[in-house]
C-alpha cells in the first residue's frame, strides 16, 4: 500500500527531492535560529526578573533562573509611582488610540475617494511633513503658548497622527474599495456617510486593527513626548518612570522601612527587569486579539502599496 502511494505521488509530481528535502531543512533552521534570537531577550528579561542578583552580575542565569525569587515584584508593586503611571499611561493610550484610528481611518478613506477635489495636492503637503518639520523648539513654544504643557490633553494629542499610518489606510482602501461599490451604493440612494459607515468600515476590519495596534504600542512606549512637555511627575507614563529607573540609576523609592534599604539597592538589577516585564506584558497580550487582522492589513495595505 505504501508503495502505491509512494508511486502515486511520483506521478503527480509531489515527491521531493534531495534538494528540495536539504533546502527545507535548513529553512526550518533557520525559521528555529530567527524565533530564538527574536524570543531569547524576552525569555532573559523574564528569567533576570526571578533571578537572585549575584546571579544576574555572574552570568549564571541565561538559561534557567536561580535561586527564584519574587522580592523585585514585591518592591515595585509596592511603589505608588509605578501604579500611577500605570494608570496615566491607560488614559493616554486609550484615547490616543481611539482618536488617533478615527482620525487615520477617515483621513485615509477620504483621500482615497478619486471625486475628493485637490486630493493630490492634500496628499503632498502631507508627505512633506515626514520630511521637514518645524523643530523640536517651534513645536514646544507652540504647545506652551497653547496651553498645553504639564496637562493630559498634550499627551494625547502629540503622536496620535502618523504620516506612515495615514499612507497605510489610503493604499488599503484604494486597493479593498473599488468605485464600482460606490457607484451601486449611489443608486440605492446611499450618501458619504452612510456608505463609510455602513459598508467601508466593515470591509477594512484589518486595517483597523492595523491602525489601532501600531498607535497603542506607540503610545505606550513613548516616553519622550512625556519627557519634554511634562513636568509635572503626577502626570508621568510609566514608561518615563521606568527611564528613570534604568538610565538615571534610581531605584524603587517604596514606602518601607529603613532596614530594607540594603536589600533594595541588592535588587536594583532584578527590579529594572521587573519593571520591563510589568510594562510589557499588557501591550503583549493585546497583540494576540487582533493578529490576524494585522496580518492582513498589513499585507493589503502595505504590500499592494
Amino acid at each position: 500500500m505504501e508503495n502505491v502511494k509512494k508511486l502515486g505521488k511520483r506521478k503527480l509530481g509531489l515527491a521531493q527531492s534531495r534538494g528540495d528535502r536539504a533546502f527545507d531543512i535548513i529553512v526550518n533552521c533557520l525559521v528555529v535560529l530567527a524565533a530564538i534570537i527574536t524570543l531569547y531577550p524576552l525569555y532573559y528579561v523574564v528569567l533576570s526578573s526571578i533571578s537572585s542578583p549575584n546571579a544576574i552580575i555572574t552570568g549564571k542565569s541565561l538559561l534557567v533562573p536561580v535561586d527564584v525569587s519574587f522580592a523585585s515584584y514585591r518592591y515595585v508593586f509596592a511603589d505608588s509611582r509605578i501604579w500611577r503611571g500605570y494608570g496615566n499611561t491607560i488614559i493616554y493610550t486609550f484615547f490616543q488610540t481611539i482618536f488617533g484610528t478615527a482620525v487615520t481611518v477617515c483621513a485615509g478613506y477620504a483621500l482615497s475617494r478619486k471625486d475628493l477635489v485637490g486630493r493630490n495636492a492634500i496628499m503632498k503637503l502631507v508627505v512633506f511633513t515626514m520630511y521637514f518639520q518645524g523643530g523640536l523648539v517651534p513645536t514646544y513654544l507652540v504647545v506652551k503658548n497653547l496651553g498645553l504643557t504639564d496637562t493630559r490633553y498634550v499627551m494625547i494629542i502629540m503622536g496620535m497622527f502618523s504620516v506612515f499610518n495615514l499612507i497605510v489606510a489610503r493604499t488599503f482602501f484604494m486597493s479593498k474599495i473599488p468605485d464600482d461599490l460606490w457607484e451601486a451604493a449611489q443608486l440605492d440612494g446611499c450618501g458619504n456617510g452612510r456608505f463609510f459607515i455602513s459598508v467601508v468600515l466593515p470591509l477594512s476590519k484589518e486595517i483597523v486593527a492595523v491602525i489601532l495596534l501600531y498607535i497603542a504600542v506607540g503610545s505606550w512606549n513613548s516616553f519622550f513626548n512625556a519627557l519634554i512637555y511634562l513636568s509635572n511627575q503626577k502626570l508621568y507614563p510609566l514608561q518615563l518612570i521606568l527611564r528613570e529607573v534604568l538610565l538615571a540609576g534610581q531605584t524603587i523609592q517604596s514606602d518601607v522601612d529603613a532596614a530594607d534599604i540594603a536589600e533594595m539597592q541588592r535588587l536594583a538589577a532584578t527590579i529594572k527587569y521587573a519593571v520591563m516585564v510589568i510594562s510589557t506584558l499588557p501591550i503583549m497580550a493585546l497583540y494576540p486579539f487582533v493578529q490576524k487582522y494585522f496580518v492582513k492589513g498589513v499585507m493589503m495595505g502595505s504590500i499592494k502599496g
